[in-house]
Parts: structure tokens; sequence; C-alpha cells
């Protein structure tokens, strides 16, 4: 296993932890203030919120599998979805806050990065 690899598996905490807690301050947001928004904001923002919240969890799952047994399968995907995270619902949560649409040009590529990510996972299942 590649240095750049374990550091980015060692990194890769501090980024689920920053994560999980915007996912739970987001959560929070829609639920308590979002009244001010348009509808297609609010869902907007659900949609990033949901697809953040769900790739955080299985960042968390990806990282105990390499804690258990280190695979460049399993690092190439966390970092898919690391990717996926902040295009996807990074890009979302820009448009909406910040008023800057053109941002939203990245969602497509995180999505993208989200189903790759998964994809290979197909390879775990390889065997030698």
């Amino acid at each position: 296993m590649n240095k750049a690899c374990r550091y980015f598996m060692a990194f890769l905490p501090v980024f689920i932890g920053v994560s999980g807690a915007f996912s739970v301050l987001f959560g929070a947001w829609l639920a308590h203030a979002s009244a001010s928004y348009s509808l297609s904001d609010v869902e907007r923002m659900t949609s990033a919120h949901f697809y953040q919240f769900i790739h955080t969890v299985i960042l968390l799952v990806l990282w105990l599998a390499f804690e258990h047994k280190a695979r460049f399968v399993i690092a190439l995907s966390a970092l898919l979805m690391v990717n996926g995270i902040i295009l996807f619902s990074g890009s979302l949560y820009v448009k909406t806050f910040f008023s800057y649409s053109e941002i939203s040009a990245l969602a497509p590529f995180g999505g993208m990065s989200f189903a790759i990510g998964w994809g290979v996972l197909l390879f775990l299942g390889k065997r030698k």
C-alpha cells in the first residue's frame, strides 16, 4: 500500500467527523429554519443533505473496513465518495446559500463520483 493511500485513509476520520457534524447541523437547519427559503431551495438542500449523510456513514464503514484489511480498492472508493460529497452536496449548498448558480455545474461530477465509488467496490469481490 503506497504512502499517499495511507495518508488519505489516516485523514479520513477527520473528514467523516466534520461531514457528520455538518450533516446534523444541516438537518437541524432544514427542520427548523428553512421556512424562509423557496420550495425548490429546500428540495435542493434536502437532496444535498441526504446524499451527504448517507455517504458519510458509508465512509465510516469504508474506513473501518480499511482498518481491518488495507486494500487499495477501499481507499479509492472512499476518495471518490469524499469527492462526491464535496462536488455534489457542496455545490448544492453553495448554490442555495450564496445564490451562486454557476457552481451547480459541478453537481453531476459529484454524482458520477458517487456512482464510480460504488462501482469500484465491485472489485472487492474479485478473487486473486
